[in-house]
C-alpha cells in the first residue's frame, strides 16, 4: 500500500467504507422485507406516535392518566381515519359510473375529430367495464389468497394501533431505554441522534398534516362552489394523498377533475383543474416554506429518489414511509455534522472540548 500515492489510498479507503455501508444497508433492507409483518406496523406506529404525541401530551398536562390519554388518542385517530376512508370509498363508488360514461362521451368526441386514433380511445372506454369484469373474475378465482392478504393487512393495522398506544403511554421512558441499549461511552451521542431523528419525523408529520388539511379544505370549498358531487369525499382523498408527496397530489387532483368532468361537463372540469392547480401552487410556494421551514429541508430530487426507492421496495407503503424515514436520516446526518464539525473546527489549540451531552433537551 505504501507504493500507492496518498490520494489513491484515500480513494480506496472511501470505496471500502462505501461498500461496507452499502452492504449493511442492503442486509437491513432485506431483513425488513423478510420480517415486514412486524417491521411495517412498527414503522407506521412510529409515524403515528410522532403525529399524535402533541395531543397525548396535552391530555397528560390536563391531568389525564397516561394510559387513558393514550387510549383516547388512539380512539380519536381510529374514528378520523375510518370516517375518511368511508367517505372516500362511498364517494368514488357513487361517481364511478359517471366517470366511465363521461370518458366514453369524450372518446366519441375525439373519434369524430381524429378518426382512427379517436376510435381506439372509444373502444378502450367502451370496453372498460368488460376489462374490470375480467379483472374481477381473475381476482375471484384467487379469493383465498385475497382473503389472506386482507387479513394480513387488518392484522398489521391492529398491531400498529396497539403499538401506537404503547409508544404514547411509555414515551416518558424512551430516553432511558435508548441510553440503556447504547454502547458504553456513546449514550449521549445515541440519544442526541435519536432525538434529532424523531424530531425530524415529528416536524415532517405535523407540517404535512397541516398542509394536507389546508389543501383538502381549499379544494373541498372550490368543488362545493362548482357543485361537483362527492366534494367532501374528494377533499378527504386529497387529505390522504398529501402524505405521498407529488404523486398523491397528482392522483387525488386527477380524480377530482374526472368527477367534475363526469357530472358537470368540460367547462366545470377546467374550473376544477384550475382550483387544483391553484392549491398546488399555494402549497409549493407559500405553505411548504412557511410551515415546514423548521423541519429537515430536502431537495425535490432527493424526495423523488426516496419515493422511487420506497416504491421499488414496498410499493405504495414504501412510498408512504420513504420520505419521513429519509427526513430522519437527514436529521442524524445533520447531528453528526454538527458534532464532528464543531470538534474539527476547535483544532488542537482551541482548548478542551465541552463536555458531551444531549443535543436536545
Amino acid at each position: 500500500m505504501q507504493l500507492l500515492p496518498g490520494p489513491v489510498r484515500r480513494f480506496a479507503a472511501w470505496c471500502a467504507v462505501i461498500l461496507l455501508a452499502s452492504g449493511v444497508v442492503y442486509v437491513a433492507i432485506r431483513l425488513c422485507v423478510e420480517f415486514r409483518t412486524a417491521v411495517t406496523p412498527a414503522l407506521l406506529a412510529l409515524l403515528g406516535t410522532a403525529l399524535l404525541r402533541p395531543l397525548h401530551r396535552r391530555l397528560v398536562r390536563a391531568h389525564v392518566q397516561r394510559s387513558l390519554a393514550a387510549g383516547l388518542t388512539c380512539v380519536a385517530v381510529l374514528a378520523v381515519v375510518g370516517g375518511a376512508v368511508y367517505i372516500v370509498v362511498s364517494a368514488l363508488i357513487q361517481t364511478g359510473d359517471q366517470i366511465i360514461a363521461s370518458l366514453r362521451h369524450a372518446a366519441k368526441g375525439v373519434a369524430d375529430h381524429f378518426g382512427a386514433a379517436g376510435t381506439s380511445l372509444d373502444d378502450l372506454a367502451s370496453n372498460a367495464r368488460d376489462l374490470l369484469g375480467k379483472f374481477g373474475g381473475t381476482a375471484a378465482s384467487g379469493v383465498v389468497s385475497g382473503i389472506s392478504v386482507v387479513g394480513e393487512m387488518i392484522a398489521m393495522a391492529v398491531l400498529a394501533l396497539l403499538l401506537v398506544f404503547f409508544f404514547l403511554r411509555d414515551s416518558d421512558r424512551a430516553v432511558g431505554t435508548v441510553r440503556a441499549i447504547a454502547p458504553p461511552g456513546g449514550a449521549d451521542m445515541v440519544e442526541a441522534m435519536a432525538r434529532r431523528a424523531f424530531g425530524a419525523v415529528e416536524g415532517f408529520m405535523r407540517g404535512t398534516t397541516l398542509i394536507a388539511l389546508i389543501d383538502a379544505v381549499c379544494i373541498t370549498v372550490g368543488l362545493l362552489i362548482l357543485r361537483v358531487p362527492g366534494a367532501v369525499g374528494l377533499g378527504a382523498l386529497v387529505f390522504v394523498g398529501a402524505y405521498i408527496p407529488y404523486l398523491g397530489a397528482f392522483i387525488s387532483g386527477a380524480v377530482a377533475v374526472l368527477v367534475a368532468l363526469a357530472d358537470r361537463g368540460f367547462v366545470i372540469a377546467l374550473w376544477a383543474l384550475g382550483v387544483v392547480l391553484a392549491v398546488q401552487v399555494l402549497e409549493g410556494h407559500v405553505l411548504q416554506p412557511m410551515i415546514q421551514s423548521r423541519t429537515v429541508q430536502m431537495h425535490p430530487a432527493v424526495i423523488l429518489l426516496a419515493l422511487t426507492a420506497g416504491a421499488s421496495v414496498a410499493g405504495i407503503l414504501g412510498m408512504l414511509l420513504a420520505v419521513p424515514l429519509t427526513a430522519a436520516a437527514f436529521g442524524i446526518v445533520h447531528e453528526l455534522q454538527g458534532r464532528y464539525g464543531a470538534a474539527a473546527g476547535s483544532g488542537p489549540t482551541a482548548g478542551p472540548a465541552p463536555s458531551s451531552g444531549p443535543a436536545d433537551s
